[in-house]
């Protein structure tokens, strides 16, 4: 059986963005002989709103799917998080969707997976919201920083993660079919470029496609395959002339490459995430966050960031979390520790800083950056460093 800590070691192989085969979905360490299971749980949010979340199934007809040919048609798996009206009546959502759960966390294990703090099916609160999308890193899933998405919706955002099946590890599907992460590895170090460029690709023309489905919502109409109906006021919460994007490690890459394609797109953010694609030439003249890892090794450093930094015209901000790690900007940095893995395996992985704060640093600033480009309101924690966050840092 894979320990937890071997299945995040894949994790943030696969989450640095590197095209290699995944492999399989990390199963936490047994803990049979250790009594009670551990219940493993997310920090609440922090805004006013209750929030509502609704998973849907989109199919892109358009085009077949680009790493299993047989398939003809492109399926994703996205879910919409919403300030909700009420949620009386309305259960909460589980982190991640019942096939996947017993993948990666089968009988016998230890330990309780989080429920989230959103409702499903709860109707949504009046009011338009600005719209942001997520994509998470490679190989993972749409559930990849739920504890970030979720502070979004508490304070009115209404938030968008995208499942890019067959990248992912796991993608569960209403009728119970699992996809499974199916890109190739690339045939040699001269292919890894082009490889990755596809898998960049496809991130783009899916995030382009939830799009026109998130439109085809605000003009009432229901683009679930299954045909499932949406939440009472969905249609008219979403604001589509403001919208933003963001992702961690190559999710983050993705939100560039989509706003230089898309001019929906307003407003992006990476978390530590290396750049790839055209947007590292072309640059971007809108708004754009640059979130990482402080690395204390020069040799760490990513430096297409310094290149991305000299290409951005809009608004531009690079902040650094001290004694961060790559996975910091993922709910890995508060879920490790809660399973009570050795500090000398989790810090390569999520830094030394402790999870929670990683957290409740990152949530202020996020959301800053959003209600700034995409709110018209607040914004001051981006204007330089605060006593009340040391931990972060302004960069150049």
């Amino acid at each position: 059986m894979k320990t937890l800590v071997a299945v995040l070691a894949s994790a943030a192989m696969l989450l640095a963005g590197s095209p290699a085969a995944a492999e399989p979905q990390p199963v936490l360490p047994s803990r049979m002989a250790a009594g009670a299971d551990i219940r493993l749980t997310l920090p609440r949010p922090t805004g006013p709103e209750r929030i509502g979340t609704v998973s849907l199934h989109l199919v892109d007809r358009s085009r077949p799917d680009p790493w299993v040919p047989a398939e003809k048609v492109r399926e994703l798996m996205v879910q919409i998080w919403y300030p909700a009206r009420g949620v009386h009546g309305h259960p909460r959502a589980d982190w991640v969707s019942p096939g996947v759960a017993a993948r990666i966390n089968p009988p016998g294990s230890g330990f309780v997976l989080p429920v989230t703090h959103g409702h499903t099916g709860a109707p949504a609160a009046l009011g338009r919201r600005p719209v942001v999308m997520y994509s998470p890193g490679f190989g993972g899933e749409r559930t990849g920083s739920t504890a970030l998405v979720e502070d979004l919706a508490s304070h009115g955002f209404v938030v968008v993660t995208i499942d890019h099946t067959h990248d992912a590890q796991f993608v569960e599907f209403p009728d119970g079919r699992i996809a499974t992460h199916s890109i190739p590895p690339p045939a040699g170090p001269d292919d890894e470029e082009s490889s990755l460029g596809k898998v960049l690709d496809v991130r783009v023309a899916d995030t382009r496609f939830v799009l026109d489905k998130l439109t085809a919502i605000s003009r009432g109409h229901n683009p679930d395959a299954s045909g499932q109906a949406l939440p009472r006021g969905l249609a008219k919460a979403l604001d589509l002339s403001r919208v933003g994007m963001f992702g961690a490690s190559l999710g983050g890459a993705a939100s560039a490459e989509t706003m230089l394609v898309d001019r929906r797109v307003r407003a992006g953010l990476n978390l530590d995430g290396t750049f790839f694609g055209r947007v590292l030439t072309a640059g971007l003249d809108r708004p754009f966050l640059m979130m990482g890892a402080d690395y204390q090794s020069p040799d760490d450093a990513d430096q297409t960031w310094d290149q991305m930094w000299t290409r951005l015209r809009g608004p531009r901000y690079w902040i650094q979390l001290k004694n961060a790690g790559h996975l910091s900007f993922t709910d890995f940095q508060i879920l490790l520790p809660q399973s009570g893995t050795p500090a000398e395996d989790s810090e390569p992985l999520i830094g030394s800083i402790d999870g929670g704060r990683s957290i409740a640093v990152q949530r202020p600033y996020v959301r800053a950056f959003f209600d700034r480009h995409l709110g018209h309101r607040g914004g001051r924690l981006l204007a330089g460093p605060s006593a009340r966050f040391p931990e972060m840092r302004f960069l150049p």
